[in-house]
């Protein structure tokens, strides 16, 4: 029978400290965001109704719902999309299939990472020259969309590349060997082996969107409008402006009012990012390899 030596013993210590040290950093993690979930879940849950979903706020925001900060939020998410996935994608297409590896290539590499790493409050002053300013936009949800998709842009780019170089090189080189185009094998086989991956950018952009104050603040969402949007160059109200307009600027607000706004914007994310995992996991059950 095999007897543990020395060497053996301390390895088996060290190794079993370490699976505690990393179960306690695990725990560390998530212990609060189950603090504030519940902590959200408890004072803004009896908030929640259907006319807090449904009416204009009320009493200088007192009272009443959030209608048009949500209807706003959806609006400034879907045009936001609009803009940068189409853009994203496009950009990772040619990065990842037509690009050679040279200097330029490696300097776009480089801008994609450093863009990402910009303030978003830098986005929003750059968002107010560019759209508002320069191209005649106005604060409207056109300008904060626009602003919302180049802040965004470079989780959507590097996504789809990871998703498209995840597609084995053999199916490229079948398709060749069959006489298709490049364009005609990103299309028909390298794209749609590579839709789940692609969706894992889009889930970061709804989730950093939805919740980002700065830039819509300067480009295209208001505290207050007492009526709907008719058109993307109409400013509206986002529930993230809305959340720090009750936390900091009215007063005599309901306590519970602020936490129900809190948790509605997290169950949007959530929602959001349930629904888009739910087709990934549907389009990667169908792959074939």
């Amino acid at each position: 029978m095999f007897e543990a030596t020395e060497l053996n013993i301390r390895n088996d210590r060290i190794q079993e400290r370490f699976r505690y040290l990393f179960l306690a950093m695990a725990v560390v993690l998530i212990v609060p965001v189950l603090v504030i979930l519940s902590l959200l879940v408890i004072k803004g849950g009896p908030v929640l109704s259907w006319s807090f979903l449904t009416e204009f706020p009320k009493n200088g925001m007192t009272e009443g719902g959030i209608y048009p900060a949500l209807l706003g939020t959806i609006f400034l998410v879907l045009v936001a999309l609009l803009f940068s996935v189409p853009l994203g994608v496009a950009a990772a297409i040619y990065l990842s299939e037509y690009a050679k590896d040279n200097w330029l290539t490696r300097v776009i590499n480089l801008a994609i990472i450093n863009l990402a790493g910009v303030p978003s409050i830098v986005h929003a002053l750059f968002g107010v020259g560019a759209f508002v300013i320069f191209f005649g936009f106005g604060t409207s949800i056109l300008s904060a969309s626009l602003t919302l998709a180049i802040m965004t842009l470079p989780v959507v780019i590097v996504a789809t590349r990871e998703a498209l170089q995840s597609v084995p090189h053999a199916f490229r080189e079948a398709c060749w060997s069959l006489g298709a185009t490049k364009w005609q094998t990103i299309r028909k086989v390298v794209l749609p082996n590579a839709v789940s991956g692609i969706l894992t950018g889009v889930i970061l952009e709804v989730s950093r969107t939805a919740g980002e104050t700065a830039p819509i603040m300067f480009t295209g969402a208001v505290f207050f409008v007492p009526f709907l949007p008719e058109s993307v160059f109409d400013q509206t109200m986002a529930l993230s402006l809305h959340l720090y307009t009750l936390s900091t600027q009215v007063t005599d607000v309901p306590e519970n009012l602020p936490y129900g706004v809190a948790l509605l914007l997290i169950l949007i994310v959530l929602a959001m990012n349930a629904l888009s995992i739910g087709f990934r996991t549907y389009l990667r059950n169908k792959k074939k390899w």
